[in-house]
C-alpha cells in the first residue's frame, strides 16, 4: 500500500490531476491487476449475505416502499430487484435503491471500522444493478466489487466523518461510482469525475443515526449508491465535477471535514496547516484484498453490540435471578458508549416504545435481552412486547456505558490482534457480589471463537429465508451464486432471489 497526502490547498496553487486523491482512485480502478482467487471467493460469501439479510426484510415497510418505488421505473433490459420474478427488470439506480434498502433495513451484513465506520457490502446493489443492465459476465461484476470495496475501506481507515458528524454514506458513494467504473472497463479520466460527482453529492448528515432513528438508515446508504450509478452515466456523457473535490480551497475537506485548519493569516495570503489526512490505496499492480478485512455480523445489531452480544450470553449462565443484579457497567470504546450507550444521551435508547432502528442503537437494550435471552433474532429480539417487558425494562435500565481508554485504543489499533471492538462488564449483585467478564471480537470476527466461513454464510442465507422463498429457489440462487466467476455476460439475473407468487406486499401509492 501507498500513503497518499491530503490536504486543502489555495486555487491558486493549481493542484494537478496526478496528484488528487480522486485522480489516484480512479488509477486504482482502472488497474487491471487480476482478482485473487481468496478475495473472489469472499466476495461470493458477501453476495450470499446480502441476499440473506434482503430477503429476511423484504416486506418491512421502508423496503416495500422502496421497491414500490423501483417498480415505478420499469426498463426492459434493466436490473433485477429483490423479491421480484427476474423476468422483471427496472432501470438500475431505482434497482439499486430497492436492493440496496432491502439489505441495510436489518443492520445485518458486514462492517469494517476503522478512522471512520462503514458497511462495506453495501456497494454490492449498484454495482450489480449496472452489471445486470448493461450485460455483463460473473468475472467483470468480482472486478468491479473489488474496487469498490478497496477505496471503501481504504478511505474508511483514513478519514473520519463522524468526528465532524457527516453520514458515512460520503464514503460509500464515491467508492461505489469507481467499483461500477472498473465493472464497466471506463477510462481513468470519466472515474475521475464520476467520483467527484459521487462524493459532491452524497454528503449528508448523522441526524440519520441521532435520536428519534427513522427508516432513513436503511435509506441513507440506498441513496448514495442511487447517486453513484447517476453520477457515472452523466460523467459517461461527457459531464464533469466539481475539482478538486477532496483538496479545492471550498472543497468536502476544507468545510465539511477538518482540512481547513488555518496556522496563520498574512495579509490576504492564507497559510495552511500541514497534512490532515493520509490515504493508503494499493501501488500499481498490487492486488486489491481489503475486503478480506472486513467482517459480517452473526446478530442484527450494531456492529459494535456484536461481540457484547457473545459476552451476554456467555454471561448469562451465572445468573438466575434479574432482580438481583443492581447495576451493569459496561466498559468500552469511545466510539460505542458516544453512538450506542449512555455517552449518546439519547433519552430514546432507555424507552421502551423506540422503534426497531432506534433499540438496534442500544446497547443498553441489547445486553439486558441478549442476557435474558440467550438467544438474538432479527424479528422477536425487537417486538414492541418484548421491549416492553417489565422485567426487561427494569434491567435495562440499570446498564449503564463508560469509555475505557484501553478499548478506545484497541478500537483504533493498528495492530490486527490487538484491534477489539467489545468491552468488559461488571454486573453488580444486590449482596455486593461482582460478576465480570469481557470479550474483544465477536466469535464470528476472523479472530473470533467461531470466524464466519462459506458454510456459515449459506446457513445465515437458509436461515433468514426459511419460510420466505421456496427451497428451490433457494438451492438455485446457492448454486449459481457459488459459482460467479462462470456466469456469462447477460446472465446476472441469476443473482436475483425470488418470492413465491402473491406473497410480496404491496407498497402504498406514490408519484411514480
Amino acid at each position: 500500500m501507498q500513503l497518499h497526502p491530503v490536504k486543502v490547498h489555495p486555487s491558486k496553487a493549481l493542484l494537478k490531476r496526478e496528484d488528487q486523491l480522486a485522480w489516484k482512485m480512479a488509477a486504482v480502478a482502472t488497474d487491471k491487476v487480476p482478482v485473487q482467487k481468496d478475495v473472489a471467493e469472499m466476495i461470493i460469501n458477501r453476495i450470499i449475505d446480502n441476499a440473506a439479510v434482503a430477503i429476511a426484510a423484504i416486506n418491512r415497510r421502508p423496503v416495500v416502499s422502496a421497491r414500490g418505488m423501483a417498480e415505478g421505473h420499469p426498463r426492459k433490459d434493466g436490473a433485477t430487484v429483490f423479491g421480484l420474478r427476474s423476468s422483471r427488470r427496472f432501470s438500475p439506480e431505482w434497482a439499486a435503491w430497492a436492493n440496496g434498502t432491502a439489505v441495510r433495513e436489518l443492520d445485518m451484513h458486514d462492517t469494517f471500522l476503522a478512522a471512520d465506520y462503514s458497511h462495506p457490502a453495501d456497494n454490492i446493489p449498484p454495482v450489480l444493478a449496472v452489471a445486470q443492465a448493461t450485460g455483463r459476465s460473473g468475472k467483470e461484476l468480482i472486478r468491479g466489487i473489488a474496487t469498490a470495496y478497496e477505496l471503501h475501506i481504504d478511505l474508511v481507515r483514513a478519514i473520519c466523518l463522524h468526528e465532524h458528524k457527516v453520514d458515512h454514506i460520503a464514503h460509500l458513494c464515491p467508492a461505489a461510482a469507481a467499483g461500477i467504473g472498473t465493472l464497466l472497463g471506463l477510462r481513468q479520466e470519466v472515474i475521475f469525475q464520476a467520483i467527484q460527482q459521487a462524493l459532491h453529492t452524497a454528503i449528508t448528515f448523522r441526524q440519520s443515526r441521532k435520536g428519534e432513528i427513522s427508516s432513513w438508515k436503511a435509506y441513507a446508504p440506498a441513496h448514495a449508491g442511487k447517486l453513484a450509478v447517476e453520477a457515472v452515466d452523466r460523467c459517461m456523457r461527457g459531464e464533469g465535477a466539481p475539482s478538486p473535490i477532496y483538496e479545492g480551497e471550498d472543497s468536502v475537506i476544507a468545510w465539511v471535514l477538518a482540512g481547513r485548519t488555518q496556522a496563520e493569516k498574512h495579509g490576504r495570503e492564507t497559510v495552511y496547516d500541514p497534512v490532515y489526512y493520509q490515504v493508503p490505496l494499493p501501488a500499481p499492480g498490487e492486488p486489491k484484498r481489503a475486503i478480506l478485512d472486513s467482517y459480517t455480523k452473526e446478530h442484527s445489531a450494531e456492529y459494535q453490540s456484536q461481540a457484547l452480544i457473545d459476552l451476554a450470553f456467555r454471561m448469562r449462565e451465572k445468573i438466575t435471578d434479574w432482580d438481583a443484579i443492581e447495576k451493569i457497567t459496561i466498559h468500552t470504546s469511545h466510539h460505542t458508549h458516544t453512538v450506542i450507550g449512555t455517552g449518546a444521551n439519547d433519552p430514546q435508547k432507555t424507552d421502551p416504545k423506540a422503534s426497531r432502528e432506534t433499540l438496534d442503537h442500544s446497547i443498553m437494550y441489547i445486553f439486558a435481552v441478549a442476557l435474558q435471552d440467550g438467544r438474538w433474532h432479527h424479528v422477536d429480539s425487537y417486538t414492541p412486547k418484548r421491549a416492553a417487558r417489565p422485567d426487561t425494562v427494569r434491567l435495562w435500565h440499570k446498564i449503564e456505558t463508560r469509555e475505557d481508554p484501553v478499548w478506545t485504543e484497541r478500537y483504533h489499533a493498528k495492530d490486527p490482534d490487538v484491534l477489539a471492538f467489545g468491552g468488559r462488564v461488571e454486573i453488580r449483585m444486590k449482596d455486593g457480589s461482582v460478576i465480570a467478564d469481557e470479550l474483544g471480537v465477536a466469535n464470528a470476527h476472523p479472530r473470533g471463537a467461531k470466524p464466519f466461513g462459506r458454510a456459515d454464510y449459506i446457513r445465515k442465507f437458509r436461515t433468514l429465508t426459511e419460510g420466505i422463498i421456496t427451497a428451490r429457489e433457494a438451492n438455485r440462487f446457492l448454486d449459481a451464486v457459488q459459482d460467479l466467476p462462470k456466469i456469462p455476460a447477460g446472465e446476472l439475473h441469476a443473482l436475483n432471489v425470488a418470492l413465491p407468487e402473491g406473497a410480496l406486499v404491496a407498497s402504498k401509492p406514490g408519484i411514480f
